[in-house]
């Protein structure tokens, strides 16, 4: 075993605590990028990153206020020299976002549409969660 130099700040450190006795292995760390949510006018807009998936392999389901975006593409390239395989390449991409919307939306006006490895979904805010204008009246004696 090789002595390192203690760091507070490293990756290790951090999770040294939540190791058990006999443990070699770090816990995997999972970091979930390219996810946008936000409210524009009256509408609530999420755009995931999904580079390199077409329309046809995006997966995208709204329940109970929770929005799933899901996809997988794979894509093979074989080069051929006389029946005599040279090359052979393989990717396989998948993604998964979940997500809760801020506010409550209209299911009906739900829209997605990819451009430039983005997916953007669009919805209007619900007419129950946007905001109401009370008028205040003068109390009579």
């Amino acid at each position: 075993m090789a002595i390192v130099r203690f760091n507070p700040f490293s990756y290790q450190s951090l999770f040294r605590p939540l190791l058990t006795e006999g443990q070699e292995t770090w816990p995997e760390l999972t970091v979930t990028e390219g996810l946008n949510v936000f409210e524009e006018d009256n509408k609530v807009v999420v755009e995931a990153s999904v580079p390199g998936v077409g329309a046809d392999k995006i997966d995208i389901t709204y329940e109970d206020g929770v929005l799933h975006i899901s996809g997988q593409v794979e894509e093979k390239e074989v080069e051929k020299e006389k029946k005599r395989i040279v090359h052979q390449r393989q990717r396989v991409a998948s993604f998964k976002y979940t997500t809760m919307l801020p506010r409550p939306i209209d299911q009906k006006s739900i829209e997605a549409k990819v451009e430039n490895g983005v997916v953007t979904i669009t919805a209007a805010v619900a007419e129950a969660a946007k905001p109401k204008k009370i008028p205040v009246k003068v109390a009579s004696k």
